[in-house]
């Protein structure tokens, strides 16, 4: 489709709001209305910036919005002022990811400001989003997962928080930080098991924390078991409890066969996910070096 037709009438409507600009910071702008003005230089952008849109201009969209909010800032309308910024990050995300993490940046510090912390934290989700997928950059996504978690508990919402943590500690283990990665896993499966609605799903908090210990050292892994056990009495009768227990043993028999069929059984009912199907490859290659040492 032939979008010329609506990006020229996009840049007619920004010189118009220019224009607006203009006459409000002169000699008379400054007494007779120049707070209209801006508002009405504010609805300009908004137009152009969505003919933008239209024409699938984000970039020319992102910065349209982004004059509107800058505008709204000058007249204290804060609010206007964060919508629009995230309204240009969103178009952003489509051309330029740093752009539109920028814009997300100054939306987040508006409504922190105001106190509107749930809001804050969907938005460094947003971002964290944006470094997993487009920017690559895992430690900056960890950044504003955490700041997203820290703002959730502040605001009492643990579910949404624990799910900022779930992400964090995925990636934690991947990298090997793998006691920042069991303290979060714990620390989220101690809150499921007291939890009526979430009980069922402690049990896979606790595997994954066992994991992690598995891949520092084999005691550990067994001693956090048993502990869980303790904890979450039904944690014995789940089938990641009884992999774990094959699992080490055959680690401590250094039998490789056994370890596979172990996982092979598991899997044969209910399928491993990426990040366990790695943890359990790493526990796997400590028992080839180990039987490789002994050679």
């Amino acid at each position: 489709m032939d979008y010329s037709g609506k990006e020229k009438e996009a840049l007619a409507i920004m010189a118009e709001a220019d224009k607006k600009m203009k006459t409000s910071h002169s000699l008379l702008g400054t007494f007779f209305g120049s707070s209209s003005k801006v508002e009405e230089a504010c609805d300009l952008y908004v137009r152009a910036a969505n003919m933008f849109k239209m024409a699938k201009n984000w970039s020319a969209a992102g910065d349209a919005f982004c004059k509107a909010a800058q505008l709204h800032l000058q007249v204290d309308s804060k609010h206007d002022a964060a919508v629009n910024f995230l309204d240009a990050g969103n178009a952003f995300k489509k051309s330029d990811p740093q752009e539109a993490v920028n814009c997300f940046c100054q939306t987040i510090d508006i409504y922190t400001d105001m106190g509107r912390f749930n809001i804050a934290a969907k938005h460094h989700i947003s971002i964290a989003e944006i470094y997993e997928s487009e920017l690559l950059d895992i430690d900056k996504a960890i950044v504003h997962y955490e700041q997203a978690a820290d703002y959730f508990k502040g605001e009492s919402s643990t579910s949404a928080a624990n799910k900022c943590l779930v992400k964090v500690a995925t990636y934690a283990a991947q990298m090997e930080q793998y006691p920042k990665a069991i303290e979060i896993y714990e620390q989220i499966g101690i809150y499921s098991m007291d939890t009526t609605l979430l009980k069922y799903g402690a049990k896979d908090h606790f595997f994954k924390a066992a994991l992690c210990h598995f891949c520092v050292d084999m005691l550990n892994c067994k001693l956090a078991v048993q502990k869980y056990e303790e904890l979450f009495p039904a944690f014995s009768d789940a089938r990641e409890c009884r992999l774990l227990k094959k699992l080490l043993d055959a680690y401590e028999e250094q039998n490789i066969d056994a370890y596979v069929d172990a996982v092979r059984e598991f899997e044969s009912i209910s399928r491993l996910d990426q990040w366990q199907t790695t943890m359990l490859l790493r526990i796997k290659k400590t028992i080839q070096d180990d039987e490789n040492d002994l050679r």
